[in-house]
C-alpha cells in the first residue's frame, strides 16, 4: 500500500514477451462487473524504464481503491500468482523527441505522479544530454498520500536540476522539507514563474486541477501545445 486507498502492484507478461512502452503510457485491464458485463479500467505504467521491458520485468502499476468499486473489489482479491488480463499500452501523454524547451513544469495529483515516476530515466538522460530543468509539482491531502515521494527525492538528491515540489492541502508533514508546501499546486504554479520561451508543462491527475493549471499557463503565456494534459477520474 502506497497510501491508505492506493496500492502498487506489479505483474509480469505470461506469454515470455516483451512490453514495449513509452513512459507516460498506460494499459487497459479488462475485466466484468457481477453481472457478467464486461469493462475496462486505465492505469499508467509506473516501471522506471526507458526501454522495452524485457522478459519477466515487472509492469508496475498504482491503483485507487475506491469504496465499492468493481475494479477495487478486482485487485483487492489479488494474491501472488494470480493473472489479470490487460492491453496496450496506449497513449501520448510522453516526452516529446523533438523538444527542444529549457525546462519541464510537471504537475501531478493522486495517481496522476504515476507517468512521472516512469519518466524519471529519460528525464536523467535528458538533464545530460541537454542540460534541462525540471520541477515536479505533487498534490497530495497529508504525507500519508505522497505516492512515491521516497522515489522522487531520491531522485532529486542525486540531480541538481530536478526540483521535488510536494503541496499538501490538509496537513504539512511533522518536519516540512524545504520545497514542501501547504496548499493546491495550482497556486503554487506562479512561483516558478512559467515562460512561454522555454517551458513545456504537463498536467496529470484531478479535473479540476488539470483545468485550473492550463488556465494559468495560457494566461503565462505558454502555448497550447506546450500543455499537455492527461484527466484521472476514479470509476466505479
Amino acid at each position: 500500500m502506497l497510501a491508505p486507498s492506493v496500492r502498487h502492484l506489479e505483474f509480469a507478461r505470461d506469454d515470455g514477451q516483451p512490453l514495449d512502452f513509452i513512459p507516460g503510457q498506460f494499459i487497459q485491464v479488462h475485466f466484468n462487473y457481477a453481472d457478467g458485463t464486461p469493462t475496462k479500467r486505465s492505469y499508467s505504467l509506473a516501471t522506471m524504464h526507458d526501454h522495452a521491458l524485457g522478459p519477466g520485468e515487472a509492469v508496475e502499476i498504482a491503483v485507487s481503491y475506491v469504496a465499492g468499486g468493481a475494479a477495487t473489489a478486482l485487485f483487492e482479491a489479488l494474491d501472488e500468482g494470480q493473472q489479470i488480463q490487460a492491453s496496450g499500452p496506449y497513449g501520448r501523454f510522453c516526452l516529446m523527441p523533438g523538444d527542444s524547451n529549457r525546462r519541464y513544469l510537471l504537475v501531478g495529483t493522486g495517481t496522476g505522479v504515476t507517468p512521472y515516476r516512469a519518466m524519471l530515466p529519460r528525464l536523467e538522460a535528458l538533464m545530460k544530454e541537454r542540460g534541462v530543468e525540471v520541477v515536479l509539482l505533487f498534490g497530495c491531502r497529508t504525507p500519508a498520500e505522497l505516492l512515491y515521494g521516497d522515489d522522487f527525492r531520491a531522485f532529486a538528491a542525486r540531480h541538481p536540476n530536478f526540483r521535488f515540489v510536494p503541496c499538501f492541502s490538509r496537513e504539512l508533514p511533522a518536519e516540512p522539507g524545504p520545497d514542501d508546501r501547504r496548499g493546491y499546486v495550482q497556486d503554487a504554479l506562479p512561483d516558478f514563474a512559467p515562460s512561454a520561451e522555454g517551458d513545456i508543462a504537463y498536467l496529470c491527475g484531478n479535473p479540476n486541477m488539470v483545468d485550473a493549471s492550463f488556465e494559468a499557463l495560457k494566461a503565462a503565456g505558454l502555448p497550447v501545445p506546450h500543455i499537455r494534459r492527461e484527466k484521472y477520474v476514479s470509476s466505479k
